[in-house]
């Protein structure tokens, strides 16, 4: 295959790749992997001196009794 007919063969099959090509680019670029769920932060955990200290100042200012305080503690502590 000589002449005009071979260069129509090349430009014909230039084009074609070049359109596969383009294809193929964006078919892969379509699809993004869904990003991993962010991570959880670890849960806080109370400061069990400090709601101490608020019961057992509550405790001397006598809005709280003894009673209620051990009991409170306890479940602070979770004991």
């Amino acid at each position: 295959m000589f002449g005009p007919s071979r260069r129509v063969a090349r430009r014909t099959a230039r084009r074609t790749s070049r359109r596969q090509a383009y294809l193929q680019d964006a078919m892969s670029g379509g699809y993004e992997e869904p990003a991993p769920p962010p991570a959880q932060a670890a849960p806080v955990e109370p400061d069990y001196a400090a709601e101490l200290q608020k019961l057992a100042s509550l405790r001397d200012q006598g809005i709280i009794d003894d009673a209620e305080f051990d009991a409170k503690k306890k479940q602070i502590l979770g004991i």
